[in-house]
């Protein structure tokens, strides 16, 4: 339709100018008015009550893009403030973690005072969380969540999302310290055992409370024999008895220093006995 009309254009250029470039217009226009308006603006009731209902029904998607819209068209208005939280919860709920981050930071961002930031926060936390992968992978999100985490807890201890941050945070420690054995091991297997010893120290001192640090002192011990380091082994092992006496990897350690003549023993020189003194 636009090309026939340019074409008659050409053909009367000289004839009557203003009058072809006003049908251009006009006809433009029309062309516009079939496709419809780009923009209409809403009353902001209607626009959040319409992405409410998105959510309610499950509509996550459509959900953040309504209260997206509620800030775009009425960025002054108190439910735009309401609609910058709501979206960061939809992205969330539609798994789209990233942009409920950034939603959530913008909050926190525009309105550090109000009385659910708490919520941004814990609602960002829980954001990485969700990210983390099994231990084979890169944990960059294991430690974000951590961090997200901790500054719930610190913002706010007394919070409901505090309690919860609580314990996914020793969830995300345990995996952290996961990722520490991993390596560890494999270090360990290539006979390369200074680098194991790194990560298995890692675990002892920064990941205490997790459910790793018996066998990563148990790896100590196997890892100092095969220096030939027997006092840091010995130490090591005389830790791993005395905070987990009936445990397996107590069991094979001592086994495995007796085969070679020597007992757990503690030397109050070891790192590990520092360690010791101040976690267990």
């Amino acid at each position: 339709m636009l090309t026939d009309l340019r074409s008659v254009l050409l053909q009367i250029r000289g004839v009557l100018p203003l009058v072809a470039a006003l049908a251009l217009a006009l006809v433009l226009a029309a062309c516009s008015d079939d496709e419809g308006p780009l923009y209409v603006e809403r009353p902001v009731e209607e626009l959040y009550n319409g992405a409410l209902n998105d959510l309610e029904q499950g509509n996550w998607q459509q959900a953040a893009q309504g209260f997206d819209e509620v800030e775009r068209q009425h960025p002054y208005s108190v439910w735009a403030t309401k609609a910058q939280l709501m979206a960061a919860y939809s992205y969330y709920q539609s798994n789209k973690y990233d942009d409920a981050i950034l939603a959530a930071d913008r909050f926190i961002g525009l309105h550090p005072g109000n009385k659910d930031v708490a919520y941004a926060y814990y609602l960002k936390a829980i954001s990485y969380y969700e990210q983390i992968v099994d231990v084979g992978r890169d944990q960059a999100n294991t430690e974000r969540a951590l961090q997200s985490l901790e500054e719930v807890v610190r913002r706010f201890p007394n919070s409901e999302y505090a309690r919860d941050a609580r314990l996914k945070i020793d969830l995300a420690r345990d995996h952290l310290a996961g990722k520490d054995m991993e390596i560890g091991r494999f270090y360990q297997k290539q006979n390369l055992y200074l680098a194991a010893i790194l990560r298995y120290r890692s675990v002892v001192e920064s990941y205490q409370t997790t459910s790793h640090v018996p066998e990563a002192l148990a790896r100590l011990v196997e890892c100092y024999l095969a220096l030939g380091v027997a006092s840091e082994a010995q130490t090591a092992a005389a830790v791993l008895g005395y905070n987990y006496p009936g445990s397996e990897w107590y069991l094979d350690s001592y086994n495995l220093l007796t085969g070679e003549n020597l007992y757990p023993r503690i030397d109050e020189r070891s790192w590990i006995t520092q360690a010791w003194d101040s976690l267990f």
